[in-house]
């Protein structure tokens, strides 16, 4: 994983910056221990942490170690996309290499995905996978310039993050030269969507004589 974005940790950190620091390494580790007591242990002792410093900052065990794994991927694409450089893109390839990026980041660290992932889906796990998911999905649309605060902004963050996870499992059965059928399989995504929205502009689209509201309220009461 790139280095430029992972915060270096002080003389005396808290458990915040340990967490922070740590979880890249530790992911590191996961790929032959899996999200475990002993990655994080290897992980420790190798920046010098004291493991049972480190196990603090993780309370919540292999959840944890994820969840500060992929706010470190959310810190690495805010430092490699900045305003300039994404002020140059349009919508559509601004959201394709966002999403890329992520992937490029964990393309070393594939089994470390493939377990993470595994232990996302898990049913006790949902809710806060589900929130993570929310948070870079928000992320990356902050990112894009959408300032939508209607029900847009829940459409266009539920959509993209059904996108991120699907090309997520892609990537992870891709064997394909430099997964160029990942990439493919995002940019086709991305194009769904972008067509799913210019069909849903122009059905919202205010027109004479047409009520969006006593619409839906008449399928919802239909008269028998």
């Amino acid at each position: 994983m790139p280095d430029q974005a992972i915060p270096s940790l002080p003389e005396d950190p808290t458990l915040e910056e340990i967490q922070l620091f740590l979880a890249p390494h530790i992911a590191e580790e996961a790929a032959f221990d899996g999200w475990s007591d002993e990655a994080l242990t290897y992980a420790a002792e190798a920046h010098d942490i004291d493991p049972a410093t480190a196990r603090l900052a993780y309370p919540d065990g292999a959840m944890d170690m994820i969840d500060a794994w992929i706010q470190s991927v959310d810190a690495l694409m805010q430092a490699e996309f900045t305003e300039e450089r994404l002020a140059t893109m349009k919508i559509r390839e601004k959201i394709t290499e966002l999403v890329w990026y992520r992937i490029s980041v964990v393309m070393p660290l594939k089994e470390a995905l493939r377990r993470a992932v595994s232990l996302m889906a898990q049913p006790q796990n949902a809710p806060r996978s589900g929130r993570i998911s929310w948070r870079s999905a928000d992320l990356m649309w902050r990112m894009a310039g959408d300032t939508a605060t209607d029900y847009n902004h829940y459409t266009k963050r539920t959509i993209l993050m059904g996108v991120y996870s699907t090309t997520l499992m892609c990537f992870l059965d891709d064997e394909s030269d430099e997964y160029e059928d990942t990439r493919a399989f995002l940019e086709r995504r991305i194009e769904n969507v972008m067509q799913f929205e210019k069909a849903k502009a122009k059905f919202l689209k205010p027109r004479e004589g047409f009520d969006l509201t006593r619409f839906l309220g008449r399928l919802r009461y239909r008269a028998d």
